[in-house]
């Protein structure tokens, strides 16, 4: 099949930018080839007139009377001879494509079998336009067909093979198309359409034509059936789809069983030859005409095939496709014909020296659509939704055709990303990729999206990549090393690579981190170690913990603790198991201050584990940090005091030396260094509140007895501890103390809270005794159950007797002890109330009860 040449219908406002003009063409719905072989012999001598279609096979009729049966190619499989050369009308076959009715414009009708003999052919006194044969002729009850010139005949063979002739309709003119589905029969006269029902043997409806100016002969009718009752009729101008309905039989009474109702009737820009439908749509054949720029007069277009959307009163255009069909200037509206297959949706437009098929483009001509606007991402994306479907395109060559257009305009990041998506696992394409991109220098681009999971390319690649950023960006290099796992490439060719760089830039950090990650890829930790402390980098400790370095820095704890004290003592804290204490006090020895931290940070993390390095840390701890020393002498259960006070003193840390002599029992020492060396009265009182000694008091008042200021603090805050007034008879008469009345007045108000606090404590313990003795005496006055359970605490006998009718008695105390009353003893034995001898055993002795008893 040839190509035609199709041209969509243009826009309503032209663009003035091509680039525009040609974004904003829409893709077409239809695709279009011409039916060569032996079409174009046929056409080139003789004209075609009309065409009937079948899955299997076409049915051309001629201006000179012949009829072929072509493929679907073209190609002619049999040619039929009409008795007299005049034009084929009308060429009908029945669903099975085994017969075939004919009716030429000299009145014959012709209806023969493909394999058999002729069944009908006979001459009328006029032309004959129309013939349908039953969609099911060739069974033996539907040997029917109908035939129209003047009038509607229906033909009929009985059971005698005779032919049975009945006049369905005349008298309104020629008839001029008719086709049959099923049991309704449609034709197009003069005066408009009708419809015969075959089973009920009437007449249904009579669609009228709207524009009766146009006349029938120049602008025939076009019917179509879109299933077995729909009809879409298409005349002048003016389309309207009908459907045949049941009436409701409850309101039959005098009406036909069925009716037509009209379901959308519209018009038409341009004069229709033909009508078939597609799924809810219409596809038309409209013959245009269009005023020449020279002259005035109308000229003949090329014709049209639309796709447009019925609505009730108008329709919706889809898509407009003009054809180049051959001779189409010469051709009037009656030359053309639409004809369809309903299973493969194929379109044939017939005229008189051209027939053309459209079909539904498929997703293989979507996919040429894009790649001929250069789309190419959509197309890929189409190709690979419709993978399965698509007959004539490669998803992968479709991708590379993509990768090649972004390369042509410099979107290499674009391309190389998707080389991803596209090459796969195909290695081959991969390196030639790869190589592609080191002839543009654009390896930089596709070094991050190579593949570096179970699929790989070979080493060579990876270093040839690496080499490239080497050369001119440390950084992405570095990125890349971390990246990309070490099996992707040799290590050793890098470290080497690596190293002939260093030569030139030998204080890079880059370079030499970088190194390091190789060093380690390549299981050398301890080459990698000294880099990271060389750069003093944050990851050395990481390195310890996770490859288990602590054998490889027992020398190199200084260096460690140079680049971050806190991180190493830490580490070395944590890992004890694996470098000693001893050890790290060994290494730190010639660094006193390294040593004081970590022995510092081991003492506060457990005060006995460096017990033996206590006596060290106090010359420490006095030589760099003096604020923790206090708090370590306090904690500290394994300091030798001596030696502590021996330093203390020569440093002349008076805190420091007073705690030790009052935890050396040496209090009044102590005492006199903090009155003598501080000077700080509060602290004094302080330290005697703390020891709580009288005598302590006393050496206090007496060596602040002559120093008013010291008098006035111990006025302030003594009263709790000592009575003030010993200190007031001791202070000499004409003394002046600073803010005397002031501390008496205070001396005053802390006495009387004291009262104040006495009595307060006095009424609640009083309130409260008061309480709990109403509660007791409240629950001593409640009843007590008294039930056969019970027993008699002397006897132990039921307290109950077992004739509960008899006089008994008996004495339950608030001890909840029970007797019956002649097991007390009697009241005149014992003077007083009664009282339970169970409780008052208790009270005087082991076995009083039993005596009281014996008595």
């Amino acid at each position: 099949m040839a190509e035609v040449e199709v041209q969509g219908r243009k826009p309503s406002e032209e663009s003035t930018d091509d680039s525009e003009e040609e974004d904003s063409e829409e893709e077409p719905k239809l695709k279009y080839e011409r039916l060569a072989n032996g079409v174009t012999e046929i056409l080139q001598k003789d004209a075609a007139s009309c065409m009937a279609v079948h899955d299997k096979f076409l049915a051309l009729g001629t201006h000179f009377g012949k009829v072929f049966l072509l493929d679907v190619q073209g190609n002619v499989i049999q040619k039929y001879d009409i008795q007299s050369a005049v034009k084929v009308n009308q060429i009908s076959l029945d669903e099975f494509g085994e017969h075939v009715g004919v009716c030429s414009e000299d009145g014959q009708v012709l209806v023969f079998g493909l394999c058999s003999q002729t069944e009908f052919d006979m001459h009328f006194d006029c032309p004959i336009k129309a013939v349908a044969l039953h969609p099911q002729f060739g069974r033996p009850s539907s040997k029917q067909f109908v035939t129209g010139g003047n009038k509607l005949l229906l033909y009929e063979r009985n059971w005698l093979k005779h032919w049975k002739m009945t006049v369905l309709h005349e008298g309104e003119g020629r008839i001029t198309n008719v086709k049959w589905r099923a049991n309704l029969i449609a034709w197009a006269n003069n005066v408009g359409v009708m419809i015969y029902d075959i089973s009920l043997k009437q007449r249904i409806t009579n669609v009228q034509r709207d524009d009766v100016s146009l006349r029938p002969d120049m602008y025939p009718c076009s019917i179509c059936w879109k299933d077995n009752a729909t009809l879409i009729i298409g005349w002048g101008n003016s389309v309207k789809i009908c459907v045949v309905k049941e009436h409701d039989p409850m309101e039959l009474r005098d009406l036909p069983s069925r009716y037509v109702e009209i379901m959308s009737a519209f018009e038409t820009e341009f004069f229709i030859s033909g009508l078939a439908p597609l799924a809810d749509q219409l596809v038309t054949l409209f013959y245009v005409k269009e005023n020449s720029d020279q002259t005035e007069e109308e000229s003949r277009a090329r014709p049209r095939l639309d796709i447009i959307q019925p609505l009730p009163e108008t329709c919706e255009e889809i898509s407009s496709d003009a054809l180049t069909v051959r001779h189409f200037q010469e051709n009037e509206c009656r030359d053309y014909r639409l004809e369809h297959t309903e299973g493969e949706s194929l379109f044939y437009i017939i005229s008189p020296k051209d027939i053309v098929v459209a079909k539904e483009r498929d997703q293989d001509d979507h996919i040429d659509w894009l790649l001929d606007k250069k789309n190419y991402e959509d197309a890929l994306m189409a190709a690979e939704i419709s993978s399965k479907n698509i007959k004539r395109h490669d998803v992968q060559k479709i991708g590379m055709a993509y990768i090649n257009h972004l390369v042509e305009k410099g979107d290499y990041d674009a391309a190389a990303k998707k080389c991803q998506k596209v090459l796969g696992k195909n290695m081959e394409l991969w390196e030639n990729e790869v190589y592609r991109f080191k002839t543009i220098g654009q390896l930089k681009a596709i070094s991050q999206y190579l593949p570096r999971g179970d699929l790989r390319l070979r080493p060579a690649i990876y270093e040839m990549i690496l080499h490239e950023f080497l050369k001119s960006d440390f950084e992405g290099f570095a990125l890349l090393i971390r990246e990309w796992p070490g099996e992707l490439y040799n290590n050793m060719t890098i470290i080497q690579a690596v190293n002939d760089h260093l030569k030139n830039y030998p204080t890079n950090s880059t370079l030499l981190t970088t190194l390091a990650e190789l060093y380690t890829y390549d299981q050398r930790y301890d080459r990698a170690l000294e880099i990271y402390l060389r750069l003093r980098h944050k990851d050395v400790y990481q390195l310890i913990h996770k490859h288990n370095l602590f054998s490889s820095i027992e020398d190199k704890i200084v260096l460690l603790m140079d680049f971050d004290k806190e991180k190493a003592v830490d580490m070395l804290l944590d890992n004890e198991d694996k470098i000693s204490t001893d050890k790290v006090v060994e290494e730190l020895k010639e660094r006193p201050e390294l040593l004081h931290v970590y022995l510092h940070k081991l003492f506060k993390r457990d005060h006995h584990k460096g017990q033996r390095y206590h006596e060290r840390q106090i010359s420490l701890y006095a030589e760099y940090d003096r604020p923790n020393l206090l708090p370590f002498l306090r904690d500290s259960t394994h300091c030798p005091l001596e030696k502590a006070l021996e330093i203390c003193q020569q440093r002349n840390f008076v805190e420091e030396t007073v705690f030790l002599l009052s935890r050396m029992g040496n209090c009044r020492r102590a005492l006199q260094m903090i009155m003598e060396e501080l000077g700080d009265v509060d602290k004094a009182i302080e330290f005697a509140k703390e020891q709580d000694d009288a005598e302590l008091w006393e050496d206090l008042i007496s060596y602040s007895i002559d120093k008013p200021p010291f008098i006035t603090g111990l006025l302030n805050n003594i009263g709790t501890h000592v009575d003030p007034i010993i200190l007031i008879r001791r202070i000499k008469e004409g003394m002046e103390i600073p803010n005397l009345r002031d501390s008496l007045v205070k001396i005053l108000q802390d006495y009387n809270l004291q009262i104040l606090l006495h009595e307060g404590c006095k009424k609640i313990l009083v309130s409260d005794s008061l309480s709990l003795l109403k509660k007791m005496h409240r629950t001593q006055m409640r009843g007590v159950r008294v039930d056969e359970e019970n027993i008699c605490e002397s006897c132990h006998a039921p307290i109950l007797p077992s004739d509960t009718a008899k006089l008994f008695s008996v004495v339950l105390f608030n001890c909840r002890h029970m007797f019956h009353k002649e097991c007390l003893p009697s009241p005149g034995t014992i003077p007083g109330a009664q009282f339970c001898n169970i409780c008052s055993a208790k009270r005087r002795g082991p076995g009083s009860g039993i005596l009281e008893m014996k008595k």
